[in-house]
Formats: structure tokens, sequence, C-alpha cells
């Protein structure tokens, strides 16, 4: 604050306003000074001549009319002379601003001079201007001077003598600060307080307002509370003059910086944060209005707060920041009452109460809504506090104990989390956060961040990092090394993603080669193959990546059916082992790969062949050997290629592979085989004789020696046939005996067929009769097959029959004939029980025939020569008496044979019983028959001839 001094008074040119600027040609114009406008102070004042007229300046230089007023002044003897020449000297100084060269002592002369006119003018008690103006002016000139008691009383004097002059609020200011700069602060306030309470302008009521404040705060702590409601008024005032301070005035910033401060100083001596909440109250009761300091509580706070942190009370300080924020959470400074928290921290070199200022800092911010509000500086500021923690928090965790760690990474990914989603470009702090949240054990946070990073902070430079952190995770969990619950599944689906946005990552071979495998082991063969092409594909993929890309690749293709494709994966992986570019290989990992190549191959051969694409299919089983030679699957495919040749009817081609592969492995097991695979080759190709041969060379079993028997028999080799037969035969009834009708009927075949190459025919004949006779299994073949040899086994008897003569001794003979006739009759028995085509008609035919001969040759015997003629005659009647019954039995059969015409039958040998009939009973049987058909009608004599 200034203070009335003899130094401080200037000239007087300096204070006369409302002077036209200079000018050769000055127009002549009137002005009045507006008192209260020439100063702050008494000491600021400078006494003037009130009113004049300007006259145009002559054409000399401003320093010599000067020069002339000064010695007018000098010079005359009339105060209002003097005075006049006074006033008109300051005003040259003013409108030419250049240096009249008025010397310091000469203007306090001058002014002592001025002071004995003005007294001069009011003990005349006549002047041509107002009194109340001179009195006024005389009280600054000795003011000027010095000549304070004597200032003050010509105020007095005025304010006394004309209280309703314009110039008393003024004079009431003066007297009021005179008081205030002798020390007399109660009188001060008082003469301040009927200012205020006055007339007078706002301008200065403001001021003497302000000046009241300090003459109360001037009185001591009993005065404060008066003191801090009038400064909290001042304030008011010019909060609602300056925008709530926003535009504050250079000649008023000094005023409002002093008011904040000394409100600061009382409560710091007094009870703080208390004291102005206090003090506010009081100061809306004595203005009858609400909200008196709503405008600038927040200066209020702040100035105590620094007053408090210049004192070093930082604690103090801070509780001040505390305080405002608590108690006014909505107004717009309390973003900088949290920031200066975090500076008063700072200034007291507390760093851990710094971070936890500018944790609270970013923790009273940390919604969306708050944060929004803030300004740029201060969402800035946020961002900034935000980071740091985070960044403090990480540094802290790495080094912290086990039991901290993990608060400590929360704490930091929780910032960094906050502090992402306010970023333009978050991507490293997402990372930052999911590393945090991975350090604190909170894998499924840290996957959120890592994808955030990855795949939501476009421009990140180092997204395929943080997307890669994220798959790393994923994979961790499917190897069930963290709770997040992945399934393979969702990892292939993060993978594909990741690889389809980083597409040139060099990780994406190994990362797809290791998820073909773990796909294919859970039989997800589809996308197993995806990722094994995309690893193969990939050009960053190296040997080995690709080498387990292949073997991935092959399987999925195999289990696809897909061969040629495994069989083409196959072959590269097999190319990278053997040019030495994948080391490390076992050898029986070599050998299953190899094993593998040539199972592809096989089945594609099966796939050829089961299409009928005869020739590809061989050339696929027979390439194979070309890869694993020797192996069983190259045998294997050997053997199916003659298998398909076969398959195909491709004979001669079938035989010509089956006979090498026999040659090639003798002792292979599939070479069992082979002998009945040529047969059916010799066979089909109509070569029955090879077929027959090969498998009597193949095998001594019956059972193959009678197909080859059929076989040479379809040939008409019927000399290999028949020693297969005999053979057969031979080996007894104990091992021919058959046990169904096949067998039987085989058997039987076997002997029919020996007997027609005349092969043991009688011997067969009695054999083939036997069987069928014993036999519970027939068919028309072997009943007719056993007819005929019965016959034929008859005839041999009937001519053993007929060869037998009776001669003397006759019993002897004829016993042997008719044991003959038996045999014979027996015979042809047996053939009419197996009946057959003409069979039962000639057997009834022969046998008959038998009986005939028989009662011939006895007709025909010779008798006795012994006896004598009547001996003789009674022979020949015995013997006719022996025949006829022979003779009759022959006739019977023959009329069996006769019957047979009513059964339909009618053939040779019951022509020739009915030839034989009419020899016997020509009028019986001696007619002329003609057999006709149904459709010709019969001529008259047939029915005679029947």
């Amino acid at each position: 604050m200034s203070r009335l001094n003899d130094s401080s008074w200037h000239l007087i040119l300096t204070l006369i306003t409302g002077l036209l600027a200079v000018n050769v040609a000055l127009g002549q114009e009137s002005f009045r000074v507006e008192l209260g406008r020439d100063g702050e102070t008494i000491g600021d004042m400078r006494p003037v001549f009130l009113e004049f007229k300007t006259q145009p300046m002559p054409a000399i230089s401003p320093v010599e009319v000067a020069r002339r007023y000064q010695k007018l002044f000098d010079n005359a003897d009339e105060p209002d002379v003097r005075i006049d020449a006074l006033a008109r000297l300051s005003n040259i100084q003013r409108l030419t601003d250049q240096n009249i060269a008025i010397s310091q002592d000469e203007e306090q002369r001058i002014y002592r001079e001025a002071i004995s006119s003005y007294e001069a003018i009011l003990n005349k008690g006549s002047y041509y201007g107002k009194l109340d103006e001179l009195i006024y002016q005389m009280a600054k000139a000795h003011a000027f001077v010095g000549q304070m008691e004597e200032s003050t009383a010509r105020l007095k004097q005025l304010v006394g003598l004309y209280p309703g002059s314009e110039l008393v609020p003024e004079a009431r200011f003066r007297i009021a600060e005179s008081a205030f700069s002798r020390g007399r602060y109660a009188e001060a306030e008082a003469e301040y307080s009927r200012l205020i309470s006055g007339d007078g302008g706002d301008s200065l009521k403001t001021k003497a307002r302000y000046m009241l404040g300090w003459s109360q705060y001037k009185q001591g702590p009993a005065a404060w509370r008066r003191a801090a409601v009038t400064f909290l008024t001042v304030l008011d005032g010019l909060s609602g003059q300056t925008s709530g301070f926003t535009r504050v005035p250079r000649s008023d910033a000094e005023l409002v910086e002093d008011t904040f401060r000394v409100i600061a100083l009382m409560a710091a001596e007094a009870r703080g944060i208390e004291s102005i909440a206090e003090w506010s109250d009081d100061a809306e009761r004595t203005d009858a209005k609400e909200g008196v300091t709503a405008g600038f509580s927040d200066l209020l706070y702040d100035r105590l707060a620094d007053l408090y942190a210049s004192r070093g009370q930082y604690t103090n300080s801070v509780a001040v920041h505390r305080a405002f924020i608590a108690r006014h959470s909505t107004h717009p400074g309390v973003p900088a009452f949290y920031a200066q928290s975090v500076q008063v921290w700072r200034m007291a070199g507390q760093n851990n109460r710094v971070r936890e200022a500018r944790a609270d800092y970013v923790a009273a911010f940390s919604k969306q809504d708050r944060y929004t509000a803030l300004n740029r500086a201060d969402q800035q500021r946020w961002l900034e506090y935000a980071k740091t923690l985070g960044d403090y928090h990480y540094d802290q965790g790495e080094t912290a104990s086990r039991a901290e760690r993990k608060a400590r990474f929360t704490s930091a990914a929780n910032y960094y989390s906050q502090l992402a989603t306010r970023q333009d470009s978050p991507g490293e702090t997402l990372r930052l956060a999911g590393d945090a949240w991975l350090q604190a054990g909170e894998a499924r946070s840290a996957l959120a961040a890592f994808r955030q990073a990855a795949y939501q902070a476009p421009g990140y430079p180092d997204a395929d990092d943080a997307g890669w952190a994220a798959l790393v995770l994923e994979r961790d969990a499917v190897d069930g090394r963290n709770s997040l619950g992945t399934s393979l599944g969702q990892l292939a689906d993060a993978s594909e993603k990741w690889s389809a946005r980083f597409p040139d990552d060099p990780r994406i071979p190994e990362l797809s080669s290791d998820l073909a495998n773990r796909l294919l082991a859970q039989s997800e063969h589809e996308r197993a193959r995806q990722f094994a092409e995309m690893a193969i594909n990939h050009p960053e993929a190296t040997p080995a990546v690709t080498y387990s890309a292949l073997l991935a690749l092959g399987e999925t293709q195999v289990l696809g059916e897909n061969y040629r494709l495994a069989e083409n994966a196959w072959r590269k992986a097999l190319g990278l082992m053997t040019s030495g570019q994948v080391t490390g290989v076992a050898p029986k990992e070599a050998m299953g790969l190899k094993r593998q190549l040539a199972t592809s191959i096989y089945r594609q051969g099966e796939q050829a062949a089961a299409e009928a694409r005869t020739d590809i299919a061989v050339a696929h089983f027979q390439r194979i050997d070309s890869v694993l030679p020797g192996s069983d699957i190259a045998i294997k495919g050997r053997f199916d290629a003659a298998n398909t040749l076969l398959k195909a009817e491709r004979w001669l081609a079938a035989v010509n592979e089956l006979s090498r592969f026999r040659q090639d492995y003798p002792a292979h097991p599939l070479t069992a085989s082979v002998s009945e695979k040529l047969v059916l080759a010799y066979v089909s190709s109509q070569q029955p004789v090879r077929a027959a041969d090969e498998l009597m060379a193949a095998s001594p079993l019956m059972e193959k020696q009678l197909r080859a028997a059929e076989l040479y028999h379809q040939a008409g080799a019927e000399d290999k046939r028949n020693k297969i037969y005999l053979s057969y035969l031979g080996q007894g009834d104990a091992a021919i005996k058959p046990t169904d009708a096949r067998a039987h009927v085989m058997n039987q075949t076997f002997r029919q067929r020996l007997i027609e190459s005349d092969v043991s025919a009688t011997a067969l004949r009695e054999q083939l009769v036997t069987a069928e006779l014993e036999s519970d299994w027939h068919s028309p073949e072997t009943l007719n097959w056993a007819g005929q040899a019965a016959l034929q086994l008859g005839d041999i008897q009937a001519n053993r029959f007929a060869a037998v003569e009776l001669r003397a001794p006759l019993a002897d003979s004829l016993a042997r004939k008719q044991r003959l006739l038996d045999a014979a009759g027996n015979r042809y028995d047996q053939a009419r029980t197996f009946g057959g085509q003409g069979v039962v008609s000639r057997a009834t035919f022969e046998k008959a025939e038998l009986f005939r001969r028989l009662a011939a040759d006895l007709m025909a015997s010779e008798a006795p020569p012994e006896l004598n003629e009547m001996e003789t005659m009674q022979y020949q009647m015995l013997l006719e008496e022996e025949a006829y019954p022979f003779e009759e039995r022959a006739i019977t059969l023959h009329e069996r044979n006769h019957q047979r015409l009513a059964e339909g039958v009618f053939d040779q040998w019951v022509e020739q019983s009915l030839q034989v009939l009419a020899e016997l009973f020509p009028g019986r049987y001696a007619r002329s028959v003609r057999w006709m058909s149904l459709s010709e009608k019969p001529s008259e004599e047939s029915d005679d001839d029947a």
C-alpha cells in the first residue's frame, strides 16, 4: 500500500486532466477536473485550478510560455491571478509533454507560495469560483508540501461547511486515509464507514471499503471478523465487475491480490478453513445476499493454501484443498485443487504424498462424465498422472515381495486400463495393462487388454506383439496353465484373426503348425489342414516348421482320404529331411515317414481300383516298392496289383503278376493264395488244364485234386482226370463214404465217368450199384447210372448164364446155370429198382428172356445116354414139366412190359416183349399194331388190329 510522503508529489502538470492535445491552433474549450480520479491516495493527488478556459497557444515555444506564467506567478500580487497562473503553468506542461525545466525544489516553493494565495482568497471571502473547490485545492496543496494536518483540517472544513458538496466523498476518503496513515485505525474505520454509507461513486466506495478492511485488520484479531466481512464484500463487488476476476484491470490487480492475501493471513492466524467458512456466512448476512463468496470461494481457499505452503505448513495447505473439494465438489476449480495438492507435496519433497495426491486426482475424475467436464489442460494432467502412477506401480511390482506383487501390478493395470480409454493412441498403454494384469495373475483381464491393443488401437506399431501376447495366454489356457478355460477351437479362431490382421508376421508359421498338430490330435481334421497349409505357404516358414506342418497336413489328408495330397505332403517332408534342411530326425521317425508315404500310395491304388481305373491302380501298387523296397506294404502292393488285374479280368496280366510274385516271395504268407488266384485266372481265361495242373502242383489235398479232376474233365483230359478219380475212389469206403447228397452224387459221378472211360468198368459198376442201393440220397442221374450199371452187370451174368450148357449130369450144370440165372435176375431187379428211361422195360425183358432161355435150354438138353426110349420119353416129359414154370414166369414178365403200355410207356423192350408174347400166344398177341398220335383219326382196321 502507498503511504503519504513529501517526495511522492510531482509536478502539477501531470495531474491536470481533460486538456486537449497540443496543436498549433487549439480550439477554445472549457473542462472540469473530475476529482476522485486523480489518485488513489492523498499522496497521489495534485492541486489544480478547477475551471478555466483554454486559449489558443501563441506561436512561441512552450518553454517560453511556461517561463512567462511562472514569472507571472512570481510577480503577481493578486492571489486570484497567481492561482490562475499556476493552473495555466500546469496546463502547458500537460499539453506539450515537454520538460519546462521546473525543479522539484522550485515546485515545492511554488506550492508553498500558492498556499498563501489560497488563504488570501479565503480570507477575502470573495472568489469567482466555488469555495468548496477552493478549500479542496488548498487541502491538496498543503498535502503536497507535506503539511498533512493542515490538509486534513481543510478537508474537515470542507465537509463541515459544505456537506452537500460533490467533493465531500473525496474529502472523507482523504480524511480517513490521513487517519489511517497516522495509525488511528478506529478513526479511519469510522470515516471509511461514513463514506461508504453516504454519497459517492462506486469506485471511490470500493477503495473506501478496501481501506475500511485494512483499518479493521490493523486493529488486531478482535476486529478481524469485521475486516474479513469487509474484504469479502469488496471482492464480491469486484467479482461482479470483472466477470469473476477473469478480466481484472491492471489498476485493480494489486488491490484484488492484497485483499485475498490479507484474508488468507487472517484465516491462517485464526482457525484456517473454519474461519473462512464463518466469515463467508457473516458476509452473506451482512450483505443480505446469498452466495456472496460463491464466485470466488476457490480463490479464498487457494490463497490460504498457498500461504500455508509458503510457510512450510504443507499438511495444512493440502487440508485446505481437501476441504474445498469436500464442500464444493461440483465447483469447476476442484481439478485445480487436486492438482495443487500434488504441487504442495512436491514442494515438501514427500514423494509418497505426491503419488497419493495424484491417485486422488485420477480417482476423482475416473468416471467418464467427470472426466469429460474437465478442460483440456486438466484432462492432460489426468492422463499424465494416470500414466505416472501406472508406471510407478509396475516398477514397484517387479521388485516387490511375493505378498505385495499382486497388489502392485493390479494397481498398475487399473491405471493403464483407465488411461487407455482416454488416449487417442492407447495401444502401448493397453499392452502395458495386459502385461500388468498378467503379472497380477488376472489372465482374463490381461487377455482383454492385449486384444484391445491388438485390434482396437489403430496405428499401434506393436499391435502384433499385443495380439501375440493374447494368443500365448489362450494357448496356456488350452494347456491348463491358467484358468481362462479357452478351448482349442477358440484358440484356433483367435489365431486366424491374428494371422489375418498381421499376415507378414514371422511367427505365423510356427503358430499355425502347432495348431495344426493340436487340432489333428482332437480330430479337427479340416481346421488342422487349413492351419498346416497356412504354415507351409507362409514366406517366413523355416524348414523345421514346414516339416512339422507337412506331417500334420499329411495326416489330415490321409484322414480325409485325399491320398494324392497326402503323398505330396509326405514327399516334401521326406525331401526336407533327406536334403539336410531338417536335422535331428530319429531313424524311427524317418522310417515312419517313409511308411506313411508308402501307405498313401497304396491307398491311391485302392481308390483307383475301387473306381475300376485298373492301370492307374496297378501303377500305384507297383511303385510302392520304389519308396520302401521289400517292406510288407510294398509286397502287399505287388499282391494287390495282381488282384486288381484279376478283378478287371485281365487274366494274362494277372497270371504274369501272380507268377512273378510267387517267384519273388516264395515264403511270404500271401504266396499261399497265389495258386488259387492262378487257378481262377487260368479257368477264367479258358485254360482249365493249366488251372488243374496248378491245383495238382499246389496241394496234395484230395479236395484240391478233385477240383483239378473237374478241370481236367472240362478240358477232356480224361487220363489225368481218371487218375485222380481212381486215387480218390481207392481210398476205401471209410474215406469216400458220403455224408450228404452232394458227396453221394459226386462219388457216383466219378464212377460213371470212369465207366464211360472204360476204366475198371465192371468193378466200378458194382460199386456204383452198391453205393446207390446203400445211399439215403438219390438223384435222377445217379439212379439212371445205377440202373444202367445194373443192366450191364445183369448182361454179364446173363451171358455167363447163356454160356452154361445143360449136360449130363444135368443136376450139376443146371445148378450152376440156376445160380447164374439168379445172379443175372438180381441185377435186372436192381436195375428195375433204380428205374430210369428204358431201364425198367429192358430189365423186365432181359429177366423174362432168362427164364425163357432156361426153359428152352431145359427142353433142348440131352437125355442121359443110358436111358431107353421109354425112359427117354419120360425124361423129356419131366423136362417139359420143369421148363414150364420158367416159361410161365417169362410170360408173366413180358406181360408186365405189355402192361406198361397202359402207363404210356412204349419202347423197343416193350415192343420186343410183345413180339415174344405174339410168338408164344399168336392168337392173342400176333396182331398188327400201329401207334397213332392223338391228332390222328383211327382207321377202320385199327380196331381189328388192336
